[in-house]
Parts: C-alpha cells; structure tokens; sequence
C-alpha cells in the first residue's frame, strides 16, 4: 500500500473510531432513554436508573481514549514519510476526523453527539498537560457552582484557546488555529443548550438516583 494511501486510510479509521458510540444494554437497569435535555453533550449521556453517573463517566472516558487512540495512531499509519511538523498537523487532521465521526455519524444520518468527550482526548494527545489539568480544574469548578455540564463544557473550550494561544504560547500555527476553533465549535454544538439557559429551562445534572415511575 502507497503512503498516501495509508494516510488515507489512518483518516478513515480516525472518522470510524469517532463514529464508534459506546452502549450499555438496559437489561441490568442502567439505561432508560436518550435525552438531549441536561447539556450532556454527547450520545453517551442518558438517563439511567441506579448506578446511572457512573455509566455515564464510562461512556465519557471511553469517548475520551477513542479520540486519543486515533491521534497516536496517526504516527503508525504515517510511518517514516512525514516530517515531525508534517506529522503534527496530520495528527491534527485524524484528530478531526475522529470528532467528526462522533458529531455527524454517516450510519446515523449525521446526528450525534457535541464532540466535547472527543476534543478532550485530542486535547490530552496533541497539547501540554498543564493546560488540560487547568481546563479540568475549571469545568469542574464551573459544574460544581452551577450544575450545568453545558455552562462549563462552554467556558472550558474558550479557556483552552486563551490559555493554548496567549498562556502557553503554542507555537504550531494549525494547533493554534485548533484551539481557535475549539473555542467556537464546542458553543455551535451547543446552542439549543445556550437557548435553555437564557430562558431559564436548562436541566442541572445530579448524582441522585432516579426513582422509578410508579407503576
């Protein structure tokens, strides 16, 4: 196979990763139903019953590595045949793909999740740690004020640009133009969710167990 043809197929492989939702069976109680309300972002939060929190934190980390995995495999479909800067941006490009495939999912006529899980696994493979360790501690400050997933998703992805560009001083002008788009993309996806705030009708999320309708 040519090289550009592996390329191409590291490409294609980064989109099915991203594509791949992971699932839990409902049989032992652990999902209920889809729901885009509670700004989740992302397929892989539902509503569960029991042990409900912890399948979604499951779901967020396995999107999370899936992300990271196609990134890392970037350098073995590339092989020798890329310098370190060519090998970057295309480690940047796969890294789309990825989140692509997990936001406009081809088998699912392009309707998936908000990407945010995604972007935090290319986030971990292609910047510094320092900087995701701050953008963990602020959503987590930010979700623990409000409740509200979507508020600190937001705010976390503007914080990665200015802490990535003027912070850190990231000097790959496409992993700059990366963060950029971060930035811009994770409040796109998140839109209806922004909706629901400023009209006061935006789900906080809880670590209560969900009771059981009465029968």
């Amino acid at each position: 196979m040519s090289e550009n043809m592996l390329l191409i197929a590291g490409g294609v492989l980064a989109y099915l990763m991203g594509r791949f939702h992971p699932q839990f069976g409902s049989g032992n109680g652990f999902i209920t139903q889809m729901s885009e309300r509670g700004g989740a972002g992302m397929p892989g939060y539902k509503y569960y019953q029991g042990t409900w929190y912890q399948s979604r934190i499951i779901v967020m980390m396995l999107d999370i590595v899936k992300a990271w995995a196609a990134v890392m495999l970037a350098s073995v479909f590339a092989g020798e045949s890329l310098n370190d800067t060519q090998l970057v941006n295309y480690q940047i490009v796969v890294g789309a793909l990825a989140v692509l495939g997990h936001v406009f999912p081809v088998f699912t006529g392009f309707k998936g999740g908000k990407g945010v899980a995604s972007l935090v696994g290319v986030i971990i493979a292609l910047y510094s740690l320092y900087i995701f360790l701050l953008v963990l501690g602020w959503f987590a400050l930010v979700f623990i004020i409000t409740r509200y997933v979507s508020l600190a998703s937001i705010t976390a992805s503007i914080l990665f640009a200015i802490l990535a560009i003027f912070i850190f001083h990231e000097q790959n002008t496409y992993l700059i133009i990366l963060a950029a788009i971060i930035a811009v993309f994770i409040p796109i996806t998140h839109h209806k969710n922004i909706k629901r705030m400023l009209n006061g009708e935006e789900s906080k999320l809880t670590f209560r167990k969900r009771q059981k309708s009465p029968e």
